[in-house]
This record gives C-alpha cells, structure tokens and sequence, in this order.
C-alpha cells in the first residue's frame, strides 16, 4: 500500500518540481549557459542558497532535469509506438519510423534540450552519469533496442561475423550488451549502434 505523503513532503516535492522546470525554462530561452542557480533562484523569487535544500548542488539539479527529459522523450516515443502498432495491426516497420518520427519531431521543437542531451556538455558536466540519470536514459534507449530485438526475433538479417569485427571493438560490444542483459551475435549488436548513430 502507498505512503501518504504529508503536507510537507508535498509541498517540498513541489517546490523541487519548480525548480526543475524553472532551470528546464531558463535552458530554453537562454540556452546552458544560463543555467545557474543564481538565475532559478531569482526567478523563482528564493535565494541561491535556498535551493541547495532541494538540491545538492549545481550538477545535482541539472541531472534531475536531464532525468525528466529522457523520461518524456521515452514516454512520448512509446505513445507514438503503440499508436502506430494498433493502427496497423502491430507492423513493425510502421512502429520503427513511428518512433524515429516521434525523435525527429521532439528534438526540432526542443532543440536546446536535444543539445543537452546530446550535444556539448556544460562545463563540469562532461561525465554526467549516476543512477537517476542512467535508468532513464537506459528507458529511453530502451525504446529504441526493444524494437530492434523485435525486428530480429522476427526475421534475423545478414550481419558482421565477430571475425569481421576489431578485437577491441569485439570487446566493448560483449561488455555493452551484457550490461543491457540482452542475447544477440555482436554484429547485430553492432549494427543496432550503427543506426542508432544515424538517427
């Protein structure tokens, strides 16, 4: 059974949610640059150290927002997916480029977000991974991997022998997959990443 949360607990679950969408607004309009905490809190009518009861730190906050975009980049991709597959009665090449659509579609209309995600880092930010941000970046891949195995289990194609593959490229993949705990030749793993560069 669900916890109740207290008043408290809601209000500060809320003032944290503010603040996430404050910091996710000022990316938008002033790009990563502008991000600092000095500029939530004064948009937000606080004081810089204020938000360090929410936040631990700089980093801290920019994970979780980076954590909620995957979150709904998945999310908007997965509706695209089963719309497309009730639709056509579960036709997977109608799912692939309905999600690679979606994807399309959601970095043009949040472009400075796509370049958070995917471009430049900020300063300090360069090697942003721990829990929060690794699970929902792993869900919105998952997406993405999900119909890949789909496609395989349904019709294997030609790919790279390992033999074909560079030893050192041949371990990467082994350590990738065995990571995501999925079972496939690592030419097809390979050839997953390949398209996954192209989109």
């Amino acid at each position: 059974m669900a916890q109740t949360l207290s008043r408290r607990d809601r209000v500060r679950a809320a003032t944290a949610d503010e603040i996430k969408q404050t910091a996710r607004h000022i990316l938008m309009t002033e790009g990563p640059e502008g991000v600092s905490l000095r500029a939530i809190a004064r948009e937000m009518g606080m004081t810089a150290p204020a938000l360090y009861r929410y936040y631990g730190s700089h980093e801290d906050l920019i994970r979780h927002v980076i954590a909620d975009i995957f979150t709904e980049i998945a999310d908007g991709i997965q509706v695209a997916i089963v719309a497309a597959g009730q639709a056509s009665g579960g036709d997977l090449t109608e799912k692939l480029v309905a999600a690679c659509r979606e994807f399309r579609h959601w970095s043009l209309t949040h472009r400075q977000e796509f370049g958070l995600l995917f471009g430049s880092p900020l300063p300090g930010l360069e090697a942003i991974h721990d829990e929060v941000v690794d699970d929902c970046a792993q869900k919105f891949a998952g997406t993405f991997l999900a119909l890949f195995l789909e496609l395989w289990q349904r019709q294997p194609f030609p790919v790279p022998a390992d033999s074909e593959i560079e030893p050192g490229l041949r371990r990467q993949l082994a350590r990738y997959q065995d990571a995501l705990g999925v079972d496939l030749p690592l030419g097809a793993g390979l050839t997953f990443l390949r398209c996954w560069v192209r989109l």
